[in-house]
């Protein structure tokens, strides 16, 4: 499936190296390069970290397709009821290329 269907709304994508980015989908190619606005990366904690979790601004951003391991679309309004700063799960983990 293309993600020229996603252009213009909310997504989240998982990158190779287990990073969490959430923004506006706003332009994508074939070799799935793609460029976020609004972006917001979310640090997730474990349980057993003393930090809190937390979410980076990082505005317009561009991902190179070979980092990109998922990409969905955000259901905005359960997105908004959930206090991302309180959210503790385990790390996931990257994606070796070989």
């Amino acid at each position: 499936m293309s993600l020229q269907h996603y252009v213009s709304k909310k997504v989240c994508v998982l990158t190779s190296d287990s990073r969490t980015l959430v923004g506006t989908l706003l332009s994508c190619d074939q070799m799935t390069n793609i460029v976020l606005g609004q972006t917001t990366e979310r640090i997730i904690r474990p349980h057993d970290d003393p930090e809190p979790s937390s979410e980076v601004a990082h505005g317009l951003y561009l991902i190179r397709g070979d980092n990109v391991a998922v990409v969905g679309l955000v259901d905005e309004e359960l997105d908004e009821s959930i206090n991302w700063l309180e959210v503790r799960g385990n790390v996931v983990g990257g994606v070796k290329h070989s």
